[in-house]
């Protein structure tokens, strides 16, 4: 969808830079023709904004019709496992450390004194999912985890002189 974006992004550009260099050809010219064909130039600056504005509305639907963040669910589904994860200077504190592959998991993340990033990293590189833990706020979290492994998760906001050793592991089990 994005190539799609990109091209139709491209030739909306085009089309609007030759009907620039049309308008300011038309300017060199004299008499009645020049004014004519202002005149026309004005007709199609209108249309053309509104094909954009019109353009730009249906991408916009397009690429994004589903949910833009992976592993989330737009439904508010009902989960299968529900992790509370709060986020103290400089650790985080789960209720429960392992679940079962394939099952919606929740987590519900508040921290206890500062704002903390929860980020959960699969193979140590690919981010899967992310969220704020803030104080007097729990935010939900929902995941799907297909693979069984362990999983990091590691603090994405500055917390303080310890941030980088703010981590803990998710164990996936299959069959748990």
């Amino acid at each position: 969808m994005q190539s799609l974006a990109w091209v139709s992004s491209l030739i909306l550009m085009a089309v609007v830079a030759a009907v620039f260099l049309w308008v300011v050809a038309g300017a060199s010219r004299t008499g009645g023709e020049a004014g004519a064909m202002a005149k026309t130039a004005y007709q199609w600056r209108g249309r053309l904004f509104w094909l954009a504005i019109v353009a730009g509305i249906v991408l916009s639907f397009a690429t994004l019709w589903d949910w833009p963040i992976a592993g989330h669910a737009a439904s508010g589904a009902k989960p299968d496992v529900t992790i509370r994860a709060v986020g103290h200077q400089w650790r985080w504190e789960l209720d429960k450390d392992t679940v079962p592959v394939g099952k919606l998991v929740e987590f519900e993340l508040t921290a206890s004194d500062v704002n903390h990033g929860f980020a959960i990293y699969k193979n140590k590189t690919e981010m899967i999912a992310q969220a704020q833990a803030m104080p007097g706020y729990v935010n939900k979290l929902q995941v799907r985890f297909t693979e069984p492994g362990e999983y990091e998760v590691l603090c994405l906001e500055y917390c303080g002189a310890a941030h980088h050793a703010m981590r803990t592991v998710i164990k996936v089990r299959a069959g748990s």
